[in-house]
């Protein structure tokens, strides 16, 4: 249990500082590069999307770590083992969209609840920030 809790503090910490580090230089890079308001906001969305998409990736990695190295669970159903299905696995989880074709078992159930969690508390940093630069780049 120990190995779980640390792997799922080192999986959730680093998906927030992707986070902080990819939204603090778009953050910098509008400021220094761009100076029209509709290209400064689709680099935000993009630089979000990205964002998102590397964090769900490292969760993935995370699942499929924990699956070769056994006593950490599983995932069944729809499963075939493969780092895809983890990153399909992932991004439902993440969103909270959760089909259910998908399901942990073992110690990978605390995983997908936190990842769950974090991709809530992420995704809803990712829309303050973006409404905050759009409130700076609209005003103008």
């Amino acid at each position: 249990m120990l190995a779980t809790i640390i792997l799922n503090c080192l999986i959730i910490t680093s998906a927030v500082l992707v986070h902080y580090e990819l939204l603090n230089r778009t953050s910098n890079l509008l400021v220094k590069y761009v100076s029209t308001s509709r290209f400064a906001i689709v680099i935000i969305l993009l630089m979000s999307l990205c964002a998102h998409a590397i964090e769900v990736w490292l969760f993935a990695a995370g699942y499929y770590f924990m699956m070769q190295h056994g006593g950490f669970g599983n995932l069944t159903g729809a499963f075939d083992g493969s780092l895809l299905d983890c990153a399909y696995f992932s991004f439902t989880t993440y969103t909270s969209l959760g089909f259910g074709d998908i399901a942990p078992i073992g110690n990978l159930r605390f995983l997908a609840g936190l990842e769950a969690l974090t991709g809530l508390v992420l995704i809803t940093w990712t829309a303050s920030f973006i409404f905050i630069e759009m409130q700076k780049h609209w005003n103008r």
